[in-house]
């Protein structure tokens, strides 16, 4: 009887302590039920050396969201009236009717609205590109962006009618004084071998459209935090109908376009929102 039991090693005696890899007991090497010193398949959690690209991508979208949500030392003041505002009321207006001789005060042109628009094409085979778009402009804006969906099926590029492609961004009020300030003062002066922006660009109803190659010209967004170069599309709407008066407009306001000599550039240091004559490479 101990002969039976121990020479030949019944199934029991395997499984209850087994010395390389029984499949029910506690495994010495690498057993399949139990937990494996070694590399059982079935054991303990599995040791994990790098998170891997996910881990990549999850820890730079925490970042992004951290910086969006930090709070500007300046919470807990007053908000200040924008100063390019200040500076449209208190001297641009009265230009603009001695220059085109408008009598009535509801005939000179003002800024209407701002519209940031990007279109994601990469978005069809990967979502998550649009995801980042959005924050990126949330950042840059200071308001939330909609998601744009495609109005049609296209085969040829695989777009389905409903599908996210794009996000949009519409600026009225202080946000879109505040950021044609930060655009024209910060922005634009940071653009690699900038030669000023094209007068051709009007519509014929008094509203400009302009370009961004990059979105990292702007100040709002962080080098290491990029994980994909995109552009936008930025249209300023004024309440002017002619493309004359919108360009005087513009060129009041600071917008350094191409052939001015010395464009009107806003200075930060400069109280009470005044201008002052620098060339466009300053």
């Amino acid at each position: 009887m101990a002969k039976n039991d121990n020479s030949k090693g019944g199934k029991g005696a395997k499984g209850a302590a087994a010395g390389k890899g029984g499949k029910g007991g506690a495994a010495g090497k690498g057993g399949k039920g139990g937990a494996p010193a070694k590399g059982g398949k079935g054991g303990g959690a599995p040791q994990q050396k790098g998170g891997g690209k996910g881990g990549k991508a999850g820890g730079a979208a925490a970042a992004r969201q951290a910086a969006a949500q930090r709070e500007h030392t300046g919470a807990g003041l007053p908000v200040a009236a924008p100063r390019l505002k200040q500076y449209y009321e208190q001297t641009v207006r009265g230009r603009l009717a001695e220059q085109f001789g408008l009598a009535n005060v509801h005939q000179i042109p003002t800024m209407e609205k701002i519209v940031v628009n990007c279109g994601v094409g990469e978005a069809i085979k990967q979502p998550r590109v649009l995801d980042t778009v959005v924050e990126e402009l949330a950042i840059i804006t200071g308001q939330r962006p909609v998601r744009r969906k495609a109005k049609k099926s296209i085969a040829n590029f695989g777009l389905r009618e409903g599908q996210e492609i794009g996000a949009m961004v519409t600026l009225r009020g202080a946000r879109m004084w505040e950021f044609l300030d930060r655009l024209i003062a910060v922005a634009i002066p940071r653009i690699r071998d900038f030669r000023g922006l094209s007068t051709r660009a009007f519509d014929g109803r008094g509203n400009y459209s302009m370009g961004v190659k990059e979105q990292m010209m702007f100040p709002e967004i962080n080098y290491d935090q990029v994980e994909q170069i995109h552009g936008m599309d930025i249209t300023f709407v004024t309440s002017a109908t002619r493309d004359d008066i919108a360009l005087a407009l513009l060129r009041e306001l600071g917008m350094p376009f191409r052939g001015d000599e010395k464009p009107l550039v806003p200075r930060p240091d400069r109280m009470a929102g005044q201008l002052t004559e620098t060339g466009a490479a300053a």
